[in-house]
This record gives structure tokens, sequence and C-alpha cells, in this order.
């Protein structure tokens, strides 16, 4: 696939790896061209500091959500392109969300967007996971996904499937709101509780 990512920091690198290796055509771009670039030159990516979401399949935001928006419109025109959101609306002292209940970073971004194609995945899964994966434990890791176009998550999953984890279908895209809260537990059992970020949430019995 040709794929784009925005953003060069812990999870951005940590998809890059995976994503080189399974042999996408990346390009990277983020806010810090410099950071992206230098990403790019260690993954053997392509680095666009502008319209960098032409000709792509899908583009991954891997930014924090406040800065998703611009992001995102930053990169071009996204009408018809498989957006998938990693992002986790979380506090400034990452103790909660800023949103949630009644709707979700990943609808907010379709709001956003709406002639774009939004999937939520990667966000319950660390950046050094993301790094270190797709295994761990001696388990593969699973990828929730979520979203409202029937191709757009097909062609997720397939990109879940190419860096090796394990993706799950976890419904449409309001179901982000159930998947972002579900990554804030995470960050509390990773770093609130002392657990570190050798952890990932699974469902036993759930394939």
């Amino acid at each position: 696939m040709k794929v784009t990512l925005i953003g060069a920091g812990n999870m951005g690198s940590g998809l890059a790896k995976h994503l080189s290796k399974a042999g996408h055509a990346l390009v990277i771009t983020g806010r810090d061209a410099a950071k992206a670039k230098a990403l790019a030159e260690t993954t053997g990516a392509t680095f666009k500091a502008s319209n960098a979401a032409e000709g792509a399949d899908v583009v991954l935001v891997a930014t924090a959500y406040g800065d998703a928006a611009s992001a995102l419109g930053a990169v071009g025109d996204l009408a018809g392109k498989v957006v998938i959101d990693i992002t986790n609306p979380l506090t400034a002292d990452y103790s909660g969300l800023t949103i949630g209940h009644s709707t979700s970073a990943a609808e907010e971004i379709q709001k956003a967007f709406p002639t774009a194609k939004v999937v939520k995945a990667f966000n319950t899964v660390f950046a050094q996971t993301l790094a270190a994966g797709p295994s761990l434990g001696g388990e593969t890791v699973p990828v929730f996904f979520a979203g409202d176009d029937t191709a757009a998550k097909e062609t997720a999953k397939a990109l879940i499937q190419s860096t090796g984890f394990a993706p799950i279908d976890a419904g449409g895209l309001k179901n982000a709101r159930y998947l972002e809260p579900l990554g804030g537990l995470n960050i509390y059992f990773g770093y609130g509780a002392g657990k570190g970020t050798a952890i990932a949430p699974k469902w036993i019995g759930l394939q």
C-alpha cells in the first residue's frame, strides 16, 4: 500500500518501523520537519514537507489528538482516503479523557473531514510495544479497529495484518467511544499503577 504517516514521535516511529518492514511505500511528514526527515531516512521511507497525502491509499495520523485536525488539514485532499486515527483524547496530565460518552476523537476527526473514511486503530497499544512488537509475552498483540466504511475497514485490517499484529474488528466508528477509554485504562496500568509498558489489552476467547 501507499501509506502516509503523519508524526515522527514515539508512536509514529514504532509504526514506521513495521510499515517499512512490511514493504509499504511509506511517506512520512510532520510538524517537526527535521525529525520526520530523520525518521524517513532511518526507515527507508520518503519525506514530504507538503502535499504528503497525494497518491496515498492510507493516511495514518500519529499526533496528539489536539494536533490531529490541523495535521490532517496540512497534508492535502483527503476525499475518499482511508484515515487511520491512533489518537487518544487525553488530558494534559494523562489522567483522563477530554471527550467521551456522546462522541470520540475518531468521530470528531470524521466530522472535520467528512469525505475521508476514518478508522480507529492502534490506540490501545503502547509506543514501546509498537516498536518491539508484534508479540508480547509469547502472544500476538491485538489491534482493535472500528469504522463505518466496510472497504476502509478491510484496508485497515490488511495493514494491521501486514505489520504482524492481530486485527480485531470492534464495529462501527462510534465504538471508538469504548476504545479510547480502553487506551486510557492501559495508560493507567502502565504508568499510574507502575506496571510498565510491556502490557496490552486482550479479550480471552476473542479471535
